[in-house]
């Protein structure tokens, strides 16, 4: 009984922007059989450590520090005992307003996405577990229709397939989901094709299915979901387009985060102004998408969600409201119903998991 209850208990990580009354990146316990939590650490003095990342050994942590200007990548050891985070180092993203970062996994390599500066960064991991220097950043170029938001390119987050060479980057300025191959060794990023969105639509997070045949993007602009087979060669080819918002919606919306249950059966996404999770069934065959049901986020824009590792619970972030509602999910439909319970955080913007030991 007691091994039961220690395998649902997690730490939840929650990066945020600290321009109110957040002051970094906090931890909570969290129980994903009874949605239970209570807080355990505050990563303290910290700018904006909007996004995080966690090594495959679940012993770092990484994230950015999202600033307009000299953007940063801060890296911490994290001790799974007591659930606090240890600052090893601070870096620079190599760009302006870093919003994404992966590391790759071998844990020798940090990925950014500079929002701002339209580019993106790869740090070596040293031997503290702290990050280098950018050996590279490598620079996006173009524009779209929008000319409010597509005015020049936009990185708006890095993927690392399971096979830890293909790396997607959608641009959102540039309407495109670009391709890099890494070199685990060397640290190196070889372009590779990319694939075109259609214009306007301003690609932003990006999931792989569990079956490694499926990719899904979630378009921020005309708020969408578009479906790719994700072909051996590593190229994507165009299965479907889908809305994320209901057929009459008028209003202002753009689309933020996306992520597949588990059991691979069921897709969610995120609306920022409509503020809902768009829940779509899954075809196992097709990689085809159909709406199950479009439910209020229980806040205002819900900029980034996250589903426990069990696929019992999906939590949301929502940012202008400072809180994180937690939903409970139905295996066999994908509809979320609320459990009532929620955390409050000022600007909460990134939810990631830790299993505890």
């Amino acid at each position: 009984m007691v091994n039961a209850q220690k395998n649902d208990d997690f730490h939840l990580l929650v990066g945020t922007y600290t321009q109110k009354g957040s002051e970094g990146i906090y931890v909570y316990n969290f129980n994903t059989k009874t949605g239970e939590f209570s807080p355990e650490s505050v990563a303290k003095g910290l700018k904006n450590p909007s996004f995080l990342a966690i090594s495959a050994d679940q012993k770092k942590v990484y994230s950015v520090g999202e600033m307009d200007s000299g953007g940063a990548v801060y890296a911490f050891s994290f001790d799974n005992a007591t659930g606090h985070l240890k600052q090893l180092s601070t870096e620079s993203s190599g760009g302006a307003g870093p919003c994404h970062i992966a590391i790759d996994q071998t844990g020798k390599w940090v990925m950014v996405g500079n929002y701002g500066g339209g580019s993106l960064s790869i740090l070596p991991v040293l031997p503290t577990g702290g990050v280098g220097a950018p050996l590279k950043t490598i620079q996006h170029e173009g524009s779209g229709p929008n000319k409010q938001r597509q005015e020049k390119a936009h990185v708006h987050s890095i993927n690392i397939a399971d096979n830890n060479r293909d790396v997607y980057v959608p641009d959102l300025g540039m309407d495109e989901i670009s391709h890099y191959q890494l070199d685990t060794q060397k640290g190196t990023l070889t372009e590779a094709k990319p694939t075109r969105t259609s214009p306007g639509a301003g690609p932003r997070h990006f999931t792989f299915h569990p079956n490694h045949k499926f990719a899904y993007v979630i378009n921020e602009l005309d708020m969408t979901v578009t479906a790719y087979n994700y072909n051996k060669d590593g190229s994507l080819s165009d299965i479907q387009t889908i809305s994320t918002v209901p057929a009459d919606f008028k209003g202002t919306n753009i689309c933020a985060d996306i992520h597949i249950s588990p059991d691979g059966k069921f897709l969610y996404g995120s609306n920022r102004g409509h503020d809902s999770i768009a829940s779509y069934a899954i075809d196992p065959q097709t990689g085809k998408l159909t709406l199950v049901e479009i439910v209020p986020s229980g806040g205002k824009h819900p900029r980034n969600f996250m589903i426990d590792p069990s696929g019992q619970l999906l939590l949301v972030a929502n940012r202008d409201t400072d809180n994180i509602v937690i939903f409970k999910r139905d295996a066999q439909t994908g509809k979320l119903t609320s459990t009532g319970k929620e955390i409050s955080l000022s600007m909460p913007v990134c939810l990631k998991m830790i299993p505890k030991k």
